[in-house]
Protein backbone atom coordinates (compact mmCIF):
# COMPACT_ATOMS: atom_id res chain seq x y z
CA UNK A 1 0.00 0.00 0.00
CA UNK A 2 3.08 2.81 0.44
CA UNK A 3 3.46 2.02 -3.30
CA UNK A 4 2.02 5.89 -3.42
CA UNK A 5 5.42 7.01 -2.82
CA UNK A 6 5.97 6.66 -6.31
CA UNK A 7 4.28 9.55 -6.97
CA UNK A 8 7.27 12.09 -5.42
CA UNK A 9 9.43 9.95 -5.01
CA UNK A 10 12.87 9.87 -7.56
CA UNK A 11 12.49 6.71 -9.32
CA UNK A 12 16.54 6.00 -9.66
CA UNK A 13 19.37 6.52 -6.83
CA UNK A 14 20.99 9.95 -7.98
CA UNK A 15 19.57 13.28 -6.35
CA UNK A 16 18.58 15.77 -8.88
CA UNK A 17 17.32 19.08 -8.40
CA UNK A 18 13.42 19.23 -7.66
CA UNK A 19 10.45 20.69 -5.64
CA UNK A 20 9.08 17.19 -3.98
CA UNK A 21 9.36 18.87 -0.06
CA UNK A 22 7.09 21.54 -1.30
CA UNK A 23 5.04 18.92 -2.60
CA UNK A 24 4.70 17.20 0.13
CA UNK A 25 3.79 20.18 2.16
CA UNK A 26 0.89 21.28 -0.11
CA UNK A 27 -1.27 18.25 -0.80
CA UNK A 28 -2.23 15.33 1.71
CA UNK A 29 -1.20 11.91 2.53
CA UNK A 30 -4.43 10.92 0.95
CA UNK A 31 -4.56 13.01 -1.98
CA UNK A 32 -1.55 11.25 -3.00
CA UNK A 33 -2.49 7.88 -2.97
CA UNK A 34 -5.76 8.25 -4.43
CA UNK A 35 -3.56 9.65 -7.20
CA UNK A 36 -1.57 6.57 -7.19
CA UNK A 37 -4.83 4.44 -6.80
CA UNK A 38 -6.50 5.40 -9.87
CA UNK A 39 -3.15 4.66 -12.13
CA UNK A 40 -2.44 1.12 -10.46
CA UNK A 41 -6.38 0.61 -11.11
CA UNK A 42 -6.33 1.28 -14.95
CA UNK A 43 -3.66 -0.81 -15.49
CA UNK A 44 -5.29 -3.54 -13.94
CA UNK A 45 -8.33 -2.64 -15.97
CA UNK A 46 -6.65 -2.05 -19.29
CA UNK A 47 -5.17 -5.40 -18.16
CA UNK A 48 -1.66 -4.06 -18.56
CA UNK A 49 -0.36 -5.02 -15.37
CA UNK A 50 1.20 -8.21 -16.29
CA UNK A 51 3.64 -5.89 -19.31
CA UNK A 52 5.18 -4.02 -17.54
CA UNK A 53 9.42 -4.25 -17.08
CA UNK A 54 11.57 -2.66 -15.51
CA UNK A 55 14.65 -2.42 -17.78
CA UNK A 56 15.46 -1.68 -21.60
CA UNK A 57 17.19 -4.70 -22.85
CA UNK A 58 19.45 -5.10 -25.90
CA UNK A 59 16.75 -7.66 -26.91
CA UNK A 60 14.47 -4.23 -27.60
CA UNK A 61 15.32 -3.46 -31.00
CA UNK A 62 12.03 -1.78 -32.28
CA UNK A 63 10.84 0.40 -29.78
CA UNK A 64 7.65 2.78 -29.55
CA UNK A 65 7.77 5.87 -27.46
CA UNK A 66 4.45 7.51 -26.74
CA UNK A 67 4.93 11.08 -25.42
CA UNK A 68 1.99 12.86 -24.88
CA UNK A 69 2.13 14.57 -21.43
CA UNK A 70 4.17 17.56 -22.25
CA UNK A 71 2.24 20.46 -22.58
CA UNK A 72 4.48 22.43 -24.49
CA UNK A 73 7.50 22.36 -27.03
CA UNK A 74 10.09 23.64 -24.33
CA UNK A 75 8.74 20.51 -21.70
CA UNK A 76 8.62 17.96 -24.94
CA UNK A 77 12.41 18.78 -25.53
CA UNK A 78 13.09 18.21 -22.41
CA UNK A 79 11.23 15.25 -21.68
CA UNK A 80 12.21 13.34 -24.90
CA UNK A 81 16.00 15.02 -24.22
CA UNK A 82 17.15 11.31 -23.50
CA UNK A 83 16.51 9.32 -26.37
CA UNK A 84 20.21 10.32 -27.51
CA UNK A 85 21.17 7.33 -25.21
CA UNK A 86 19.27 4.68 -27.26
CA UNK A 87 20.02 6.01 -30.72
CA UNK A 88 21.15 2.71 -31.76
CA UNK A 89 17.37 1.53 -31.49
CA UNK A 90 14.79 1.83 -34.20
CA UNK A 91 12.09 4.20 -32.52
CA UNK A 92 9.11 5.82 -33.58
CA UNK A 93 7.44 8.50 -31.87
CA UNK A 94 4.00 8.60 -31.17
CA UNK A 95 3.18 12.20 -30.15
CA UNK A 96 0.44 15.29 -30.40
CA UNK A 97 0.37 17.52 -33.31
CA UNK A 98 1.97 20.55 -31.27
CA UNK A 99 4.94 19.13 -30.59
CA UNK A 100 5.77 16.43 -33.37
CA UNK A 101 6.95 19.29 -35.29
CA UNK A 102 10.11 19.15 -33.32
CA UNK A 103 11.10 15.67 -34.33
CA UNK A 104 10.98 16.12 -38.40
CA UNK A 105 14.24 15.28 -39.85
CA UNK A 106 15.01 14.26 -36.75
CA UNK A 107 18.38 11.89 -36.23
CA UNK A 108 17.08 9.30 -33.51
CA UNK A 109 13.17 8.93 -34.16
CA UNK A 110 12.59 6.97 -36.96
CA UNK A 111 8.48 7.97 -38.11
CA UNK A 112 6.92 10.48 -35.83
CA UNK A 113 3.07 9.52 -35.88
CA UNK A 114 0.10 11.75 -34.99
CA UNK A 115 -2.82 9.63 -35.51
CA UNK A 116 -3.27 5.96 -34.16
CA UNK A 117 -4.61 4.34 -37.19
CA UNK A 118 -1.01 4.75 -38.66
CA UNK A 119 0.88 2.87 -36.28
CA UNK A 120 -2.24 0.13 -36.32
CA UNK A 121 -0.72 -3.28 -36.95
CA UNK A 122 2.54 -2.54 -36.41
CA UNK A 123 5.16 -4.44 -34.32
CA UNK A 124 7.77 -3.19 -31.64
CA UNK A 125 9.73 -5.14 -28.68
CA UNK A 126 9.03 -2.70 -26.00
CA UNK A 127 6.84 0.80 -25.23
CA UNK A 128 7.50 3.56 -23.63
CA UNK A 129 5.51 5.54 -22.23
CA UNK A 130 5.82 8.87 -20.69
CA UNK A 131 3.52 8.97 -18.04
CA UNK A 132 1.11 6.43 -16.51
CA UNK A 133 -1.37 8.81 -16.94
CA UNK A 134 -4.74 7.22 -18.27
CA UNK A 135 -4.16 9.07 -21.57
CA UNK A 136 -1.22 7.53 -21.92
CA UNK A 137 -2.20 3.57 -21.10
CA UNK A 138 -5.24 3.97 -22.81
CA UNK A 139 -3.32 5.05 -25.95
CA UNK A 140 -0.50 1.97 -24.98
CA UNK A 141 -3.29 -0.65 -24.89
CA UNK A 142 -4.88 -0.04 -28.28
CA UNK A 143 -2.01 0.04 -30.21
CA UNK A 144 -0.15 -2.79 -28.63
CA UNK A 145 -1.75 -4.89 -26.53
CA UNK A 146 0.71 -7.65 -25.03
CA UNK A 147 3.88 -5.56 -25.93
CA UNK A 148 6.21 -5.28 -22.96
CA UNK A 149 5.81 -1.45 -21.73
CA UNK A 150 8.02 0.32 -19.99
CA UNK A 151 7.35 4.03 -18.00
CA UNK A 152 9.86 7.52 -18.09
CA UNK A 153 8.21 9.52 -15.52
CA UNK A 154 6.00 6.32 -14.39
CA UNK A 155 3.86 6.79 -11.63
CA UNK A 156 5.92 10.18 -10.34
CA UNK A 157 3.17 12.87 -10.40
CA UNK A 158 3.18 16.27 -8.71
CA UNK A 159 6.48 17.45 -7.52
CA UNK A 160 8.57 19.89 -9.94
CA UNK A 161 12.03 18.48 -11.19
CA UNK A 162 14.52 18.92 -13.29
CA UNK A 163 13.04 17.46 -16.54
CA UNK A 164 16.02 17.02 -18.01
CA UNK A 165 18.24 15.74 -15.69
CA UNK A 166 15.41 13.17 -14.42
CA UNK A 167 15.20 12.47 -18.18
CA UNK A 168 18.77 11.17 -18.30
CA UNK A 169 19.20 9.45 -15.39
CA UNK A 170 15.81 7.53 -15.66
CA UNK A 171 17.16 6.60 -18.99
CA UNK A 172 20.06 5.48 -17.37
CA UNK A 173 18.83 3.70 -14.60
CA UNK A 174 16.84 1.76 -17.43
CA UNK A 175 19.20 0.82 -18.73
CA UNK A 176 20.98 -0.47 -15.72
CA UNK A 177 23.63 2.38 -15.15
CA UNK A 178 25.60 2.29 -17.95
CA UNK A 179 27.39 5.71 -17.06
CA UNK A 180 28.12 7.57 -13.38
CA UNK A 181 26.38 10.28 -11.94
CA UNK A 182 28.78 13.01 -13.38
CA UNK A 183 28.82 11.50 -16.56
CA UNK A 184 25.17 12.29 -16.82
CA UNK A 185 25.08 15.01 -15.62
CA UNK A 186 27.82 16.66 -17.78
CA UNK A 187 26.07 15.07 -20.94
CA UNK A 188 22.52 16.21 -20.08
CA UNK A 189 20.75 18.48 -22.55
CA UNK A 190 18.21 18.92 -24.84
CA UNK A 191 18.93 18.34 -28.72
CA UNK A 192 16.91 19.75 -31.19
CA UNK A 193 18.06 18.68 -35.28
CA UNK A 194 16.90 21.23 -38.17
CA UNK A 195 17.04 20.23 -41.73
CA UNK A 196 19.12 21.81 -44.39
CA UNK A 197 16.22 23.16 -45.75
CA UNK A 198 15.52 25.28 -42.48
CA UNK A 199 19.17 26.04 -42.93
CA UNK A 200 18.91 27.34 -46.34
CA UNK A 201 15.49 29.43 -45.37
CA UNK A 202 17.39 31.34 -42.70
CA UNK A 203 20.60 31.97 -44.90
CA UNK A 204 18.51 33.96 -47.21
CA UNK A 205 16.62 36.12 -44.21
CA UNK A 206 19.67 38.35 -45.33
CA UNK A 207 20.42 38.69 -41.21
CA UNK A 208 23.44 40.54 -40.50
CA UNK A 209 26.56 38.54 -40.26
CA UNK A 210 26.69 39.59 -36.39
CA UNK A 211 24.21 39.89 -34.11
CA UNK A 212 22.24 38.75 -30.84
CA UNK A 213 18.65 38.13 -30.60
CA UNK A 214 16.18 38.80 -28.02
CA UNK A 215 12.68 36.79 -27.42
CA UNK A 216 9.64 38.53 -26.94
CA UNK A 217 6.18 37.38 -25.65
CA UNK A 218 5.13 34.76 -23.66
CA UNK A 219 2.60 32.33 -22.72
CA UNK A 220 1.72 33.86 -19.33
CA UNK A 221 1.85 37.46 -17.93
CA UNK A 222 4.17 36.10 -14.84
CA UNK A 223 6.89 35.21 -17.33
CA UNK A 224 6.10 37.88 -20.36
CA UNK A 225 9.09 40.59 -19.76
CA UNK A 226 7.56 44.21 -20.31
CA UNK A 227 10.84 46.35 -20.40
CA UNK A 228 12.09 44.77 -23.74
CA UNK A 229 12.44 48.45 -25.35
CA UNK A 230 14.78 49.87 -22.34
CA UNK A 231 16.90 47.04 -22.76
CA UNK A 232 17.60 47.49 -26.37
CA UNK A 233 18.26 51.82 -25.80
CA UNK A 234 20.96 50.74 -23.63
CA UNK A 235 22.28 48.24 -25.61
CA UNK A 236 22.22 50.32 -28.48
CA UNK A 237 23.58 53.67 -26.45
CA UNK A 238 26.14 51.64 -25.72
CA UNK A 239 27.17 50.00 -29.28
CA UNK A 240 25.49 51.52 -31.79
CA UNK A 241 26.93 48.87 -33.92
CA UNK A 242 25.00 46.54 -32.37
CA UNK A 243 22.47 44.41 -34.29
CA UNK A 244 19.69 42.92 -32.47
CA UNK A 245 17.13 40.58 -33.95
CA UNK A 246 13.55 40.19 -32.54
CA UNK A 247 11.76 36.70 -31.95
CA UNK A 248 9.27 35.37 -31.07
CA UNK A 249 5.58 33.37 -31.80
CA UNK A 250 2.30 35.25 -32.47
CA UNK A 251 2.16 36.22 -28.55
CA UNK A 252 4.69 38.61 -29.05
CA UNK A 253 3.29 40.15 -32.73
CA UNK A 254 1.82 43.15 -31.40
CA UNK A 255 4.69 44.23 -28.89
CA UNK A 256 6.95 43.74 -31.64
CA UNK A 257 5.18 45.99 -34.15
CA UNK A 258 4.77 48.63 -31.15
CA UNK A 259 8.31 48.32 -30.35
CA UNK A 260 9.67 48.87 -33.65
CA UNK A 261 7.37 51.60 -34.13
CA UNK A 262 8.88 53.52 -31.01
CA UNK A 263 11.91 52.60 -32.24
CA UNK A 264 12.54 52.77 -35.55
CA UNK A 265 16.37 51.52 -36.15
CA UNK A 266 18.15 49.99 -38.94
CA UNK A 267 20.03 47.77 -36.88
CA UNK A 268 16.37 46.30 -35.26
CA UNK A 269 15.08 43.42 -37.82
CA UNK A 270 11.92 41.79 -36.62
CA UNK A 271 11.31 38.27 -37.00
CA UNK A 272 8.59 37.71 -34.80
CA UNK A 273 5.75 35.31 -36.00
CA UNK A 274 7.50 34.85 -39.49
CA UNK A 275 9.22 31.91 -38.98
CA UNK A 276 8.93 28.30 -38.34
CA UNK A 277 9.91 27.01 -34.38
CA UNK A 278 12.94 25.16 -35.91
CA UNK A 279 14.21 28.06 -38.05
CA UNK A 280 13.69 30.27 -35.59
CA UNK A 281 16.43 27.65 -33.43
CA UNK A 282 18.90 28.44 -36.33
CA UNK A 283 18.52 32.44 -36.10
CA UNK A 284 19.18 31.23 -32.49
CA UNK A 285 21.85 29.71 -33.78
CA UNK A 286 23.53 32.00 -35.58
CA UNK A 287 23.49 34.43 -33.05
CA UNK A 288 25.86 35.53 -30.23
CA UNK A 289 23.34 35.58 -27.61
CA UNK A 290 19.63 35.09 -26.61
CA UNK A 291 17.68 37.15 -24.27
CA UNK A 292 14.77 35.38 -23.19
CA UNK A 293 12.44 34.53 -20.50
CA UNK A 294 11.79 30.97 -19.41
CA UNK A 295 10.43 29.45 -22.22
CA UNK A 296 10.44 26.81 -25.39
CA UNK A 297 13.17 29.22 -27.60
CA UNK A 298 15.44 29.42 -24.45
CA UNK A 299 15.38 25.81 -25.02
CA UNK A 300 15.97 25.91 -28.57
CA UNK A 301 18.63 28.29 -27.44
CA UNK A 302 20.17 25.32 -25.24
CA UNK A 303 19.59 22.57 -27.95
CA UNK A 304 21.47 24.93 -30.52
CA UNK A 305 25.09 25.88 -27.93
CA UNK A 306 23.93 29.55 -28.03
CA UNK A 307 24.78 31.34 -24.46
CA UNK A 308 21.88 32.86 -23.15
CA UNK A 309 20.71 35.46 -20.64
CA UNK A 310 17.24 34.36 -19.52
CA UNK A 311 14.94 35.65 -16.63
CA UNK A 312 13.30 32.85 -14.59
CA UNK A 313 10.76 32.90 -11.54
CA UNK A 314 8.94 30.77 -9.61
CA UNK A 315 10.68 27.49 -10.96
CA UNK A 316 14.60 28.19 -10.48
CA UNK A 317 17.16 28.51 -12.82
CA UNK A 318 18.47 25.09 -11.15
CA UNK A 319 15.07 23.70 -12.14
CA UNK A 320 15.26 24.49 -15.79
CA UNK A 321 19.36 24.02 -16.60
CA UNK A 322 22.10 21.96 -16.69
CA UNK A 323 25.21 22.08 -16.31
CA UNK A 324 26.67 22.56 -20.03
CA UNK A 325 25.12 25.54 -20.68
CA UNK A 326 25.94 28.71 -20.92
CA UNK A 327 23.91 30.75 -18.75
CA UNK A 328 23.76 34.26 -17.47
CA UNK A 329 20.44 33.61 -15.15
CA UNK A 330 18.16 35.67 -13.12
CA UNK A 331 15.47 34.94 -10.77
CA UNK A 332 12.11 36.73 -8.98
CA UNK A 333 9.98 34.63 -7.13
CA UNK A 334 6.96 35.85 -8.78
CA UNK A 335 7.12 37.97 -12.02
CA UNK A 336 10.28 38.10 -14.01
CA UNK A 337 8.91 41.99 -14.76
CA UNK A 338 10.31 42.34 -10.98
CA UNK A 339 13.99 41.73 -12.27
CA UNK A 340 15.28 45.08 -13.13
CA UNK A 341 16.57 46.39 -16.27
CA UNK A 342 20.11 47.28 -14.77
CA UNK A 343 20.99 44.14 -13.74
CA UNK A 344 19.77 42.50 -17.15
CA UNK A 345 22.51 44.81 -18.75
CA UNK A 346 25.26 43.76 -15.84
CA UNK A 347 24.36 40.08 -16.99
CA UNK A 348 25.08 41.31 -20.84
CA UNK A 349 28.30 42.42 -19.36
CA UNK A 350 29.33 39.29 -17.86
CA UNK A 351 28.47 38.07 -20.94
CA UNK A 352 30.07 40.44 -22.88
CA UNK A 353 33.67 39.82 -20.83
CA UNK A 354 32.76 35.95 -21.07
CA UNK A 355 33.12 36.17 -24.70
CA UNK A 356 36.76 37.96 -24.32
CA UNK A 357 38.33 35.68 -22.41
CA UNK A 358 36.96 33.07 -23.95
CA UNK A 359 38.48 34.47 -27.28
CA UNK A 360 41.95 35.35 -25.28
CA UNK A 361 42.17 31.48 -24.38
CA UNK A 362 41.24 30.63 -28.17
Amino acid sequence: MLGYKKTYTLPFKFDIPNYSQAFLGETSAFGRWLKYRKRYFYILLRRQNKHEVFNILPSHNRILWINLSAPSLGDSLMDLSNRVMIRDKSIDLFTDKKNAILYDDDQVFSNVYVQQQKVDGLKYDLVIIDSYSTKSINIKSNLAPTTPFIGMFGYYNGPEVNRVLFSFHQMNHLLGYIKNEDDINSSSKVSLFISNEDKEIVKNIGLPAEYITIALGGEWKYRTYNQWDKIIEKLIANNNNLNIVLIGSGNAKDISEKLLKKMPLKNLFNCVDKFTFKQTAQIIKKSQVLLCCDGGLMHAANAVNTPIISLFTRLTPTMQLTENIVSFPLFNATDVNNISVKSILEEYSKFINYVGSHLQVE
